[in-house]
């Protein structure tokens, strides 16, 4: 008897600490996975916060700070008179949406030397949803238009 309540207990045991350290995993994962969104202003106010964090910031590209070399770029981003400079550091090189004046959304995290550090990079095209000429919005043109006319 004693040696299967033995048994019993060492399984026991066993079960609890694999809960244990699948809860554990689960748990840091989600948290290093996390990711705060924030605006220039936002990022440059949260302090320390901000070093430890991942965090999505988005801005418009500032026209001629692009540097690329590779999967490797430096630029800035603006928003609302607010600076951010940026250093791109990642698996894949910028989209070929990453042009100046581009909405690009960096993830990553604050340096302490005020450089957002990016391991993601995700741009929209700026002539694209810039407004037509006379401020007029260009509408979108329809796919009919392009398609070929059906012979008959």
């Amino acid at each position: 008897m004693a040696a299967k309540d033995t048994s019993s207990r060492t399984i026991l045991i066993a079960t609890v600490v694999i809960i244990a350290a699948v809860l554990y995993l689960a748990v840091s994962g989600a948290r290093d996975s996390k990711s705060y969104y924030c605006t220039i202003g936002e990022l440059q106010s949260m302090g320390g916060k901000a070093y430890t964090r991942n965090i999505r910031v988005a801005g418009n590209v500032k026209p001629g700070s692009i540097q690329h070399v590779g999967t490797h770029a430096t630029f800035v981003l603006l928003e609302l008179g607010k600076e951010l400079p940026v250093n791109y550091n990642g698996s894949e090189p910028p989209p070929d949406t990453f042009k100046d004046d581009a909405q690009a959304l960096a993830m990553g995290h604050l340096g302490r030397d005020g450089v957002f550090q990016a391991n993601q990079l995700q741009a929209k095209c700026a002539s694209k949803y810039a407004p037509a000429k006379g401020g007029a919005k260009a509408a979108p043109p329809s796919t009919a238009a392009l398609m070929p006319a059906a012979a008959h």
